[in-house]
């Protein structure tokens, strides 16, 4: 109880850093939230070139566990190169879905939750350790980015579906 409540705290402090953001955030939706940030311009190039934007535009509430462009550096040589290509248009929908949740699951709804199931079909787990929260084996490092149709969370890490991580 101790780990969950910490790990509470530093989501709300995290939130509370960037209340400015927060504010501006809330009357875009989550397409032209993370189109105004540079932190995801690969993950937005990445949601035109899966078609995903019209989907992401909708009135959800959706949940995106947002990837930065960091993250996204992180993964091995060529790999986004090649999930770009138009042939491969499948797979990265795959992936892009996999960090979306429908519903609005805000940082106060970590404390009952172990795992969530995305849009993609497959389930991510969630976990509060050492005040931190992870998806996966990502850490979330800003939480309740709110937009006009959900919320953003940031992470550090690319998630990727089982089938997808094995075949690469």
């Amino acid at each position: 109880m101790k780990r969950l409540v910490s790990a509470f705290i530093f989501v709300v402090v995290s939130t509370a850093a960037f209340a400015g953001h927060h504010k501006e955030a809330g009357h875009k939706d989550i397409v032209e939230t993370a189109a105004s940030n540079e932190m995801f311009s690969t993950l937005v190039t990445a949601v035109k070139s899966a078609d995903l934007v019209n989907t992401l535009k909708g009135d959800g509430p959706f949940t995106v566990f947002a990837p930065t462009d960091d993250a996204f550096a992180a993964l091995p040589e060529g790999t986004l190169e090649m999930l770009l290509k138009p042939e491969n248009k499948q797979t990265l929908v795959s992936i892009l879905t996999y960090h979306v949740v429908s519903g609005k699951v805000t940082a106060k709804d970590v404390s009952t939750l172990s795992e969530a199931s995305t849009v993609e079909g497959s389930k991510v787990m969630i976990s509060t350790d050492m005040n931190k929260v992870m998806i996966n084996e990502a850490n979330v490092i800003k939480a309740d980015v709110m937009t006009s149709n959900g919320v953003i969370h940031v992470i550090d890490t690319v998630l990727l579906p089982s089938d997808v991580k094995a075949a690469l």
